[in-house]
Formats: C-alpha cells, sequence, structure tokens
C-alpha cells in the first residue's frame, strides 16, 4: 500500500505583504481550492490539501502549480510553494526553495531525515539566536545534532517543555493542524534596510519609526492593540518572530515602544544581518471599547498632550510633520514614498 501524499502546502506570497487587501483577496482565490486555509500574515497561507487531491485529480505537484497559476493569471502575485507532511516541513521547504519555484517533499522518514538532518538547527522554528547560541555551546549546531541528543539532555539545557518541542521537531514532526480562519484584525509598519544592517543602534532606530508610525496610525483610526508582534527577516532568508502582550490595551506611542524594544532585546541578537523589521499591532479594538488604567502622573498626562497635538499636526501637514527624535525617517529626513520602507493598515 503506497504512502498518502503529503497535505500541506506552505504558500508565500511574493510582494503581497505591502497590500492587506490584496492578501486577503488571495486568501479567498486559494479557499476555492481548499476550504482548509490557514492565514499567516502577513504574507503566507498554509493550506490542507487531503480532500483536494481527489476532486481536482492532481498530484501534489500539480495541484501547487493550479495554486500558484491562479494566483499569477487573477492577480500578478508570484508565489513560492512547497508541499510536505505537516506545517512546519512545508514552511521550511518553502522557506528553501527558490523564488516562484515549488518543492514537494515525500513523506517518508528517509527523505524527511535527509531535509532536516544537514540544516543548521536555528533554521527549525521556536529556535532564535539565543536559544541557538547555548546549542551551539555545546557542539549542536545542525538539526541532525539536536535529533541524536538524547531527550532529558536537551531538557537540562533548554528547559523542559521547550526541550521537548524542540527535539520533536527535529525529529520531523508537528502536530499541528492546519486551522481555518481568516486574518485578524492587524497594522502593520516594515523597515527594508538598504543593505544586510549589522548595527544595533540601526535595528533600534528602525524600530522606533515602526512604533511611533503605528500608533499615530491607531489613533487617527481610533483603535487600540492587545499585542505587538516583532517579525526579524535575516540576510540568509530565515525569519524569528516574537510577540508580547501589552499591559493594557493602548495606541500610546511610547507604550509600544518600551514593548518593541523589550522584544528586541530578548532576540538577543550579536552581530546579526539583518534586512527586514516588521512591526505588527494584533487584535485591534475600537478604542472606545477599551479599559485604560488611571495614572496620576504629571509626566505621562503632558506626553499625552504632546501626542495629542503632534496627531493634529501631521493630520493637517502630513504624516511626517511630526518626527520622533532619535528615529531613521528624523535622521534621514525621509519624504513619503521613500524606497525602503514600506506601511500598512487595514
Amino acid at each position: 500500500m503506497s504512502a498518502p501524499p503529503p497535505a500541506v502546502l506552505h504558500l508565500h506570497f511574493h510582494q503581497a505583504d505591502q497590500n492587506a487587501e490584496l492578501y486577503e483577496q488571495l486568501l479567498v482565490l486559494i479557499g476555492q481550492i481548499t476550504p482548509r486555509v490557514q492565514a499567516l500574515p502577513p504574507d503566507a497561507a498554509a493550506l490542507e490539501l487531503s480532500g483536494a487531491y481527489r476532486y481536482f485529480d492532481r498530484d501534489p505537484r500539480s495541484l501547487a502549480q493550479l495554486v500558484q497559476l491562479r494566483c499569477l493569471a487573477l492577480y500578478g502575485v508570484r508565489s513560492t510553494a512547497a508541499v510536505a507532511g505537516n506545517r512546519m516541513l512545508a514552511a521550511m521547504a518553502c522557506t528553501a526553495t527558490p523564488p516562484g519555484n515549488i518543492t514537494v517533499l515525500p513523506d517518508h522518514p528517509y527523505d524527511i531525515a535527509a531535509f532536516l538532518r544537514p540544516r543548521p538547527v536555528a533554521a527549525l522554528p521556536g529556535i532564535g539566536p539565543a536559544t541557538a547560541r547555548t546549542l551551539a555551546r555545546f557542539g549542536l549546531t545542525t538539526i541532525g545534532a539536536l535529533a541524536d541528543t538524547p531527550l532529558l539532555t536537551v531538557q537540562r539545557l533548554l528547559g523542559t517543555a521547550t526541550g521537548r518541542t524542540l527535539h520533536t521537531r527535529a525529529h520531523g514532526h508537528d502536530p499541528r493542524p492546519v486551522i481555518p480562519q481568516a486574518p485578524p484584525r492587524t497594522a502593520t509598519a516594515d523597515h527594508r534596510f538598504n543593505h544586510d544592517e549589522l548595527n544595533p543602534d540601526q535595528h533600534r532606530r528602525a524600530l522606533l519609526t515602526l512604533a511611533t508610525e503605528l500608533g499615530a496610525r491607531l489613533r487617527a483610526d481610533s483603535s487600540v492593540t492587545r499585542a505587538l508582534t516583532l517579525t526579524t527577516r535575516f540576510a540568509d532568508r530565515t525569519t524569528t518572530t516574537r510577540t508580547r502582550s501589552m499591559a493594557e490595551p493602548t495606541a500610546h506611542s511610547p507604550a509600544l515602544t518600551a514593548t518593541t524594544y523589550a522584544l528586541y532585546e530578548a532576540l538577543g541578537l550579536q552581530r546579526a544581518r539583518v534586512r527586514v523589521l516588521s512591526l505588527r499591532a494584533e487584535d485591534l479594538t475600537p478604542a472606545e471599547h477599551a479599559t485604560q488604567q488611571l495614572t496620576f502622573d504629571p509626566r505621562d498626562d503632558r506626553a499625552r498632550r504632546a501626542e495629542a497635538a503632534a496627531d493634529r499636526a501631521r493630520a493637517r501637514f502630513g504624516p511626517h510633520a511630526v518626527i520622533a527624535a532619535g528615529s531613521l525617517t528624523a535622521d534621514a529626513r525621509t519624504r513619503p514614498g521613500k524606497p525602503g520602507t514600506s506601511r500598512r493598515f487595514p
């Protein structure tokens, strides 16, 4: 009896992250292939293909080609695709696939091991730079080395829960199902450096710019956010994502900036070649429905009055009428539409 074909398709849309409306239209389109589509904003999606093989009478590669063709023909959007037996393998295979191509990873232990074992341990989801350095100190620099290490040893190095999860992933297992869901209401701002940036000061300046911009956009939309997600894309095309909940729903720029810096510090980057920084405000809700902790700190009151005045200036004279001191925008005297920075807001 032949093994079942790989059933999860990971799709990366090129340049769809610059247009939230286009991204949602692409999700509707691929929903015509299978109803089990999980949005992975800002520019990816996972599809469960088990029921689609028989319906379309296609194998994994030709079904992925059909999805790519529809996205290109109807919306002019190119995509990179990978099909594998679970979400983790499909996402990793997609990252390793040349832009515009398709990878099909057979659902066989030998093929999975051949794909995973030579890869650097940092390529495994859930392993950031700090964890990778911890493992490297003990000679665990590849996924194969991590898989060969006894589970109890990995747990002593990384903790019980984290060690078990990463050890399981190193063997190619990922029990997470594809959960059909629409993209949550979010606001995203990106900064693409003109070159692979090593300087942490430049990273922080970009983050200040993004946090300030998101705060202004949220307040203009009368919305608040409950969490921030920082996605860092490195020179080798790998990405690291961290999310942190806010102490309270807010659109206050200093609070957003403090949380953004905390997310960045948690990455533990050292001489990392960063290509893109993306900051996303999650779970947006109307400001009128959110509760705010009262404060009697006069400094906070003055900061909010100054913030309101800056918002009025931006509304009258444009988004760059008032900019944060120390931001990239301030130093570069950025004008609207300068290449290298993309902005999105629903």
